[in-house]
């Protein structure tokens, strides 16, 4: 897709970056259709540039952004967050328009010299509601602490009724990926926005008393018709409910055992008429979607080997990814397999009595080595305690 062929409106264009090539957002979030480093163009009697782009990006997006001034020069390179994928450029747009001002929140004025130089005079920090008259478009600026990072802001432009969202409202994806939004926003939410839901909601209540039209985030494409499908997923994200009535097996085994066991328990779910079933096997399959799939549904079923006096590596590492980003609101079921020493039952269970809100089944399975048909039977038991959690 041509970035020309993406429609904000008469003024407002987009000038940001696809890029097809990169595999890791982050350096641990794997990608299968690129990311997407958006940036914006507000055409008035002033002129403002809506944020930079990443490293990788920084010389298509000043050819972008030259192509669209038709001969002006900007009067502003607003900055809604700091984080390097979209701070990149500031550096080298000061240098190119010397007599454009950059526009942040005071947090991020402190935080600014961390990534680049550039000389005090030419900073305006901006506070909650102040605003920024560029014409016909007026930008009015709200806070938006820890959404995901501390300096962060969004903006709102009253004419074209366009929130500018900084990282909320983002996917993974470029702007043209062939894919629904829900998937690998959901993804996106949960593993980099996700610890954060009270200060989402704060944002959601501010974004609530606007006229919005129009997202603009930094990554994803741009929402218009589904902002209100959009909006209720992230209230429901960010106040830790589940999305869907259903169970996620998250299966951890060393010799294939466990993951035997966890396919019979999806067995017996499904034919007990579980509303939902989700599985992954920990070992092989991404912990991003893992992590999301755990947030999704109402039940959490994890299934692991004892190992070291502790449980396997792979389940240690995911229940530490669910932790860190505030997992709670849940219930959670827990099977082991041992062969001699059962320390998987104790420490899944020490870790999530940690979290908020857990509710652990009563009912628990351990497997020795094998499964075995009085194992089959305790895990119908605790099919049937599962679907009554669901």
């Amino acid at each position: 897709m041509d970035i020309k062929d993406i429609r904000i409106s008469d003024t407002i264009k987009y000038i940001g970056v696809n890029d097809y090539e990169i595999d890791l957002f982050e350096s641990q979030y794997m990608l299968e259709n690129g990311m997407a480093y958006n940036s914006y163009l507000i055409l008035d009697e002033k002129v403002a540039v809506m944020d930079s782009v990443d490293k990788i990006a920084v010389d298509r997006w000043l050819d972008n952004l030259e192509s669209e001034l038709g001969g002006r020069t900007p009067d502003y390179l607003v900055v809604h967050h700091l984080e390097p994928d979209h701070s990149f450029g500031i550096q080298a747009a000061c240098e190119k328009y010397e007599d454009m001002k950059v526009v942040l929140s005071a947090s991020a004025l402190r935080m600014l010299p961390q990534f680049c130089d550039v000389d005090a005079s030419r900073v305006i920090a901006v506070k909650e509601n102040d605003t920024l008259e560029l014409g016909e478009h007026t930008l009015t600026f709200m806070m938006a602490p820890m959404v995901h990072w501390p300096e962060v802001m969004v903006s709102y432009d009253s004419k074209d009724k366009v929130l500018f969202s900084a990282d909320a409202f983002g996917k993974f994806g470029t702007v043209d990926a062939d894919e629904g939004w829900s998937c690998e926003a959901r993804r996106y939410y949960f593993n980099i926005v996700g610890k954060y839901g009270r200060q989402v909601q704060a944002l959601l209540a501010k974004a609530g008393k606007l006229d919005i039209s129009v997202i603009c985030p930094l990554h994803g494409p741009i929402l218009t018709d589904t902002i209100p499908e959009v909006v209720k997923l992230y209230d429901t994200w960010s106040k830790y409910e589940p999305e869907d009535r259903g169970v996620f097996i998250a299966c951890a085994s060393i010799h294939g055992n466990t993951l035997e066991a966890a396919h019979k328990m999806e067995e017996i779910l499904k034919e007990k008429g579980c509303p939902r079933v989700a599985f992954a096997d920990l070992s092989r399959d991404d912990i991003a979607e893992c992590v999301e799939d755990g947030f999704r549904h109402s039940v959490l079923l994890c299934m692991a080997s004892s190992y070291d006096a502790g449980v396997f590596a792979p389940m240690a590492d995911y229940l530490h990814h669910l932790k860190v980003k505030t997992f709670q609101n849940r219930t959670v079921a827990l099977v082991e397999n041992t062969s001699w020493a059962p320390s998987a039952l104790k420490t899944m269970r020490a870790e999530f009595e940690e979290m908020t809100n857990i509710k652990i089944l009563d009912k628990t399975v351990s497997i020795k080595t094998r499964l075995t048909e009085q194992n089959i039977r305790e895990l119908e038991e605790l099919a049937d305690d599962i679907i009554k959690a669901v």
